[in-house]
């Protein structure tokens, strides 16, 4: 898959999670100290993380990065 490919998968999971947890855009950023706007271009994919924030944004969600990396793993195959 395609680095861009990667990364909309990557936008899908994070999305998928905090919809998982009940949270909006707005509570995410919130705890994250970022405005919704941030959360809104990283999961569209028009803006890519860094891994400080990835790992920023998996505890704002609760969730495990490792996991996470892991699922990117298995689609890339």
């Amino acid at each position: 898959m395609s680095i861009k490919g990667l990364e909309l998968f990557l936008s899908g999971l994070l999305t998928k999670a905090r919809l998982s947890k009940n949270m909006t855009q707005t509570e995410v950023a919130r705890r994250l100290g970022k405005p919704q706007s941030f959360v809104s271009k990283y999961e569209s994919g028009e803006r890519r993380l860094d891994v400080i924030e990835f790992v920023a944004i998996c505890k704002a969600l609760g969730a495990d990065p490792g996991k996470i990396i892991k699922e990117i793993e298995v689609q890339d195959g």
